[in-house]
């Protein structure tokens, strides 16, 4: 099983809240490609995303199914991709200070990916789930609000902005 941790500078919330957007889920998970419709009750359980990945015009369209949703904390997904196969992925934040630590962990459940040897799917992974949480990264934390922001009387005014 592969596993992935990155130190975001945000809140888990702010995680969380990109994990709930499904429509933005080609933007931080590697090889999806477009989002095609997302249940209105994403990300309660049993909730699917349909979405496509690769590149056009070799696209082939699937869908990722949520396991278990616990905000701010832990999300379980499996994400189909046939012909490869399908994978459980395992999305646990947790806060550290006015950051938050969060993990992935990814592995192969069904399909022709269970029979590549378990060194080699975990290398593959381990870059593509870096590069996932990287952009994870950039989401939650170009919407997490500025702690000087959040204090009981307001926004805190700066010298020469509006």
């Amino acid at each position: 099983m592969s596993r992935n941790v990155r130190v975001l500078h945000c809140a888990p919330e702010d995680v969380f809240d990109v994990l709930g957007d499904g429509w933005l889920y080609p933007s931080w998970v590697v090889g999806a490609s477009r989002m095609r419709d997302v249940d209105a009750s994403w990300p309660a359980h049993g909730a699917e995303l349909h979405h496509s990945f690769g590149v056009w015009p070799l696209l082939i369209d699937d869908k990722t199914v949520v396991e278990e949703y616990d905000p701010p904390r832990r999300m379980v997904m499996r994400a189909r991709g046939w012909p490869v196969g399908e994978a459980r992925v395992f999305l646990e934040v947790k806060a550290r200070g006015s950051d938050c630590v969060v993990r992935i962990r990814e592995e192969a459940v069904a399909g022709p990916g269970r029979l590549v040897p378990r060194a080699l799917m975990d290398m593959m992974l381990h870059w593509r789930n870096d590069e996932t949480l990287h952009r994870l990264a950039y989401l939650a934390e170009g919407r997490a609000v500025p702690s000087e922001y959040i204090v009981s009387r307001g926004p805190r005014v700066v010298a020469g902005g509006s």
